[in-house]
């Protein structure tokens, strides 16, 4: 890559310092102004050493010594500025007959000459400014692509050459079946020939959809390491300037420099930026952001891929993307990244853990189930605050100790050893937590408990507890979410049993047991009352948490009535049930968090034991689940948020 060169003020200082040594060169330093009559002063006193006569001024020099004596008091300031040796001087010449003969008589030796004002007016002015064009051309080549107002309509694409991208499907792990779908591209890259000799097509463009994280841009670059193609690379945000038509620009000659370089790769990162449906935007058709679009499909119907130039994109908002863009002939194959399940998970930590010193004891594949609806991005983190934190206690290897604090560090937050809580706060906490794991291990079909904690971490959570699922999920049936709504509220249960009274602490598990219960009435038609309906207000991104648009309302004040009433009875049904829980199980309960309040943290044997001594024996020796899950997983801790 080119370096790039950095603007100075010493660029203008140096252009300065020439133009002031063309100045002494070429033009006399110092020249005085004489009057016609000091000048025949001068001459009589044989104080003018030559002349030079032109049309219409003279110019000479003169011998400065002794010229105090020579010129009248009212010059005083003339001789105090004329110093020894000869001076320049220059007075306008007026019709005198007699100054042949004067010159003569004097024995001043003098010429004639035809003044050029061409040849003054060019070194006074031309070539200044040619010096200042070429300086300023100078510069705004210096500053590179996109520094002057000359580049504003040339593409920002990153060019990778070759093999520059350094990733190839080594790299990648945990997406065996997005892989498979882009070997052909690459394949066709290799050998276009084996394709067109059966008169088949390569698509034109491949969009590549999911979640952040899960290795949009890291598979685009796999397929042009592979290849060993030209990689040009650009934001969908690149495009679009304050300027009107330079998103355009940019597209055409995006396109110009991919033919000449063909075959290639362009890879549009974050289409949403620049592919949104239109229409939608206030400025309408003449948006810049639309014409900038419709360049683009333009564009995608302009060329050819036998020339081997082949348009990938990534966006996680796929909904959103301009229905002209999805169409066959533009990009025709869709590729989705899902969020690794756990084979894949082990084989990401592997990928990443390769230049991390493991201690012998560590073992992937348990790290992965502890990691459930983690993205790449997040198993990568997760191995580099491992690391960290095995560094900074100077061990020679990161070991499994390490890689649990990073996953607390992570889904709960740092750790505030010193917050100081007193200590009817830290015991409300600790029936709190204790009342979500009695509740988890309870029920059957919910997620194993794996650490309870009462150790304040992140910026509001006083405790969690863990729970690590024994297997993915895809499904959930209406018994298991109903169970998932028990756990949640198995704190709050806890402190009105404990306290008679109950606290801030579960703010997020209300909230997230009332989002769980309205989903089950409004998208999964798990209610009796209002049937198999999907009452859903708004459509949620595929990819990104929280709706993208609020949606119109599609039923009546007495359907919205209804869901409500749905939504609390779901609630207070499991707020019944949780209480008859806890309460037979209130011996369990004040051990285990008396047991928090000694140790801050109980650990999964710890529970064992605790529950081995109660009436009721481990969860081990119930009926474990056979599978579930559900499509918007809920979070697999709980926070006390206060």
């Amino acid at each position: 890559m080119e370096k790039r060169q950095v603007f100075s003020l010493w660029y203008f200082l140096g252009a300065f310092a020439v133009l002031l040594l063309i100045q002494s060169v070429l033009f006399p330093t110092h020249t005085e102004t004489l009057a016609y009559s000091d000048f025949k002063m001068l001459l009589k006193a044989g104080k003018v050493a030559d002349l030079a006569v032109a049309a219409d001024k003279i110019t000479g020099t003169l011998k400065t010594e002794g010229l105090e004596d020579t010129l009248p008091p009212e010059k005083i300031g003339e001789r105090q500025r004329l110093g020894g040796g000869q001076h320049r001087f220059v007075t306008l010449r007026v019709d005198d007959p007699s100054l042949v003969k004067d010159l003569e008589s004097a024995g001043v030796r003098f010429a004639g000459y035809v003044e050029s004002k061409l040849l003054a007016t060019v070194l006074s002015w031309v070539v200044p400014v040619l010096i200042f064009v070429g300086l300023w051309g100078f510069l705004m080549k210096r500053m590179g692509p996109g520094g002057g107002l000359m580049e504003i309509g040339k593409s920002k694409a990153k060019v990778y050459m070759e093999k520059e991208t350094g990733v190839t499907f080594d790299d990648v792990a945990g997406i065996d079946e997005a892989k498979e779908e882009l070997r052909e591209i690459v394949e066709f890259l290799r050998t276009p020939q084996r394709y067109r000799r059966l008169g088949g097509k390569i698509p034109k463009g491949v969009l590549i959809v999911g979640a952040p994280g899960t290795g949009k841009t890291l598979l685009a670059k796999a397929v042009a390491g592979e290849a060993g193609v030209p990689f040009f690379s650009m934001s969908g945000s690149d495009f679009v300037e304050m300027f009107v038509g330079v998103g355009a620009a940019r597209v055409r000659d995006l396109f110009k420099q991919a033919e000449e370089r063909a075959p290639c790769i362009i890879f549009i990162d974050e289409l949403d930026a620049l592919g949104k449906a239109r229409g939608i935007g206030i400025m309408g058709g003449h948006d810049e952001r639309e014409q900038t679009l419709n360049q683009l499909l333009v564009e995608m119907d302009g060329f050819d891929t036998n020339k081997g130039v082949i348009i990938m994109a990534a966006t996680n908002r796929p909904e959103i993307l301009d229905p002209a863009l999805l169409r066959p002939g533009r990009f025709d194959r869709h590729v989705a990244l899902d969020r690794p399940d756990l084979r894949g998970r082990e084989k990401i930590l592997r990928v990443h853990a390769k230049h991390v010193t493991l201690a012998g004891d560590i073992d992937l594949a348990v790290v992965a189930a502890k990691t459930p609806g983690f993205a790449g991005a997040d198993l990568a983190n997760l191995v580099n605050e491992a690391a960290l934190l095995a560094a900074r206690k100077g061990k020679d290897a990161v070991e499994m100790v390490d890689f649990d604090e990073a996953l607390d560090r992570i889904v709960a937050g740092i750790e505030k050893k010193n917050r100081l809580i007193n200590p009817k706060e830290k015991e409300t906490v600790a029936y709190h937590e204790a009342g979500h794991a009695l509740v988890a291990e309870d029920r059957p079909r919910t997620d194993r408990v794996t650490k309870i904690s009462i150790i304040p971490r992140g910026v509001a959570a006083l405790g969690y507890t863990q729970q690590t699922p024994g297997e993915d999920r895809y499904l959930a049936t209406r018994a298991e979410l109903l169970e998932r709504i028990d756990v949640l509220l198995g704190g709050r249960v806890a402190e009105e049993i404990v306290f008679g009274d109950v606290s801030t602490g579960a703010r997020n598990d209300l909230q997230r047991a009332t989002d769980l219960a309205r989903q089950m009435v409004t998208q999964y038609g798990m209610s009796d009352r209002l049937g198999l309906a999907t009452l859903d207000e708004a459509r949620a991104a595929l990819f990104l948490d929280g709706p993208v648009m609020p949606g119109r309302k599609e039923y009546s004040e007495h359907t919205a009535e209804a869901i409500d009433q749905e939504v609390r009875q779901l609630l207070a049904d499991a707020h019944a049930r949780v209480s008859d829980t806890l309460s037979g199980r209130r011996a369990q309960l004040d051990a285990l968090a008396h047991l928090l309040l000694e140790n801050e943290i109980v650990d999964r044997a710890e529970l064992d034991q605790l529950l081995a001594a109660g009436d009721d024996g481990p969860r081990s020796a119930r009926q474990e689940p056979a599978e579930a899950a559900v499509l918007n997983p809920i979070s697999n801790r709980s926070e006390n948020p206060e």
